[in-house]
């Protein structure tokens, strides 16, 4: 080869190799070009922090971080159609409710959505669980970096009413696709707590007032019949809300001394149950109440841990396993709730699927926060049946003699909902009001129950709830005797009889009585709702 060919071939080589340092140079402005966009999703906020809060510093790098993943349902409308045919008497789809399969393929997360949450959060290094049956919820956990980063936010500690607890106080985003899937994510701090509506007495005189026994109890509400007859929630299951253990040793004490021949109930443990024992009379009065009530019922204790995870994981079991009647006796002040619209979806699914739900209205009256006229939460929810407490006084024949309004109950109007659809016939402030009905939980008619060992009498909103719950499955068995539909989802059927020419039998109408913000009156009120029920003339006149 010349030299002149030579020298040639080395510039053509020098020419093609000119441009290569400036593409690798060019790469990393590619590359950030194409960044997911972050946004914050449906859900996505900062938690309530109290005034005295603190900040005490951030969250370690390493610590675990459980958290709860709840995923929009798909076709909001659908679903809004179809919940009002089934709930309208006049359509043939009415109590034609939905099985939690049906649910899933119709409302919930498609299989593809779930897999790209998932990969997305696996991504980050985050582990994953199964979705739920709904296909609404995914369990994830991750170290608090992990997590960090995941959601673009920093964990911070505070100190706040007396606890040490860790919040994000920037709202958690993520990557538009995934975003757009997601309507929550529960976790993310630790500030909020649910406490149980009840009193516990603490002098060892007896009580004033009707102190009620399962005898008392079921005249009062004119079940002694009724169970007798077998309508006592045989082939029914009543789940309870709780964020506590209980003694199994005290309930069996309380089914033993009563002669109740109730089934023991069984522990469901959801994201990993809880070993806390502090709230363990709630757990005992739910139990006792139901098996004092609807005595052949099987009752089902879901115990989940007091925190955010715990109360999104715990809805999301309850839907999921379909289960026909639902207790709550455990809430906080709405205006504090950090998991609205998760457990809204949870709510609204339970309705579809034909579950009754009760929950404790609070027993703070009026003023749920301690300071302004409020309501308690998940009693506020549209989908869930609020129960107000009442002072009952009972005949020397056990009846029912008399109810006025407890000066705790809590009750007013929501400032999260508005009027729903059920309400509006007797609700015209635009706001969505409770309670919806109300039972015995009044302190001048307390249960005496075996609390943890100790026979006392205890009281509060928290026995009007599976007070309610327990009729729920007693109707429930005489409807399938009747080959009749379930009571369904609580607040439809509720209304539609209370508005019916059923209600003077059907209910009591509580008409006395105030919560320091509101007055009980004729027909619904803001203390006592539509009042209590009258269980034999209930079921006599809907079956």
């Amino acid at each position: 080869m010349s030299v002149s060919s030579s020298r040639r071939i080395r510039r053509t080589l020098g020419v093609l190799a000119a441009p290569l340092p400036v593409l690798v140079l060019a790469l990393p402005v590619a590359h950030a070009a194409t960044a997911p966009t972050r946004v914050a999703f449906a859900g996505s906020s900062t938690p309530h922090l109290a005034s005295d809060t603190v900040r005490t510093g951030s969250v370690a790098a390493t610590t675990q971080v459980p958290l709860e993943i709840s995923l929009k349902p798909r076709d909001q409308a659908g679903l809004d159609a179809f919940l009002r045919e089934v709930s309208d008497p006049a359509s043939p789809q009415y109590k034609h409710y939905l099985t939690v399969p049906q649910y899933a393929a119709a409302y919930g997360a498609t299989d593809a959505q779930i897999a790209e949450v998932a990969k997305y959060l696996r991504g980050q290094g985050l582990s994953v669980g199964a979705a739920t049956a709904n296909h609404l919820t995914l369990a994830a956990s991750g170290t608090a970096a992990q997590v960090e980063k995941a959601f673009g936010v920093q964990l911070n500690t505070f100190h706040t009413a007396g606890r040490d607890v860790f919040a994000n106080t920037t709202a958690p985003t993520l990557p538009a696709d995934v975003a757009s899937v997601v309507s929550g994510v529960a976790g993310l701090s630790t500030t909020s707590i649910r406490t149980a509506a009840n009193h516990v007495d603490s002098n060892a005189a007896p009580h004033a007032g009707t102190v009620l026994t399962p005898t008392k109890a079921r005249g009062g509400y004119n079940l002694t019949s009724s169970i007798s007859a077998g309508d006592n929630g045989s082939g029914q299951t009543v789940s309870l809300v709780e964020f506590s253990a209980y003694s199994a040793s005290a309930v069996s004490a309380y089914n033993s001394k009563y002669s109740l021949g109730a089934p023991a109930a069984t522990v469901v443990k959801v994201d990993g149950g809880t070993t806390d024992t502090s709230g363990s009379v709630e757990d005992e009065l739910d139990i006792e109440v139901v098996n004092a009530l609807a005595p052949k019922a099987n009752v089902k204790v879901y115990e989940a841990p007091n925190s955010d995870a715990g109360e999104v994981a715990l809805y999301a079991a309850l839907v999921s396993a379909d289960v026909p009647v639902i207790s709550s006796s455990w809430g906080e002040p709405e205006n504090q709730e950090n998991n609205l619209a998760s457990d809204d979806a949870d709510f609204k699914e339970a309705a579809a699927q034909g579950q009754s739900v009760f929950a404790a209205s609070g027993d703070s009256g009026a003023k749920d926060d301690g300071s302004s006229l409020s309501v308690d939460y998940p009693a506020s929810d549209p989908y869930v049946s609020g129960v107000g407490g009442t002072n009952l006084t009972v005949s020397s024949s056990n009846a029912w003699s008399s109810e006025t309004g407890w000066s705790d109950s809590g009750g007013g109007q929501s400032d999260k909902w508005s009027t729903p659809s059920f309400q509006t016939p007797v609700n015209s402030s635009g706001h969505r009001e409770v309670p919806d009905v109300s039972a015995a939980g009044g302190d001048s008619s307390p249960w005496y129950i075996d609390a943890d060992g100790s026979w006392t009498d205890v009281w509060g909103t928290s026995a009007a709830a599976p007070n309610w719950a327990a009729f729920a499955a007693d109707y429930n068995t005489a409807a399938g005797k009747a080959g009749k539909a379930k009571f369904g989802y609580a607040n439809s059927f509720l209304y539609t009889v209370a508005r019916s020419s059923a209600y003077s039998s059907a209910f009591h109408d509580v008409k006395s009585g105030n919560n320091g913000g509101y007055n009980a009156g004729t027909g619904y009120d803001e203390v006592t709702g539509w009042g209590s029920y009258n269980g034999g003339k209930f079921i006599a006149a809907e079956l």
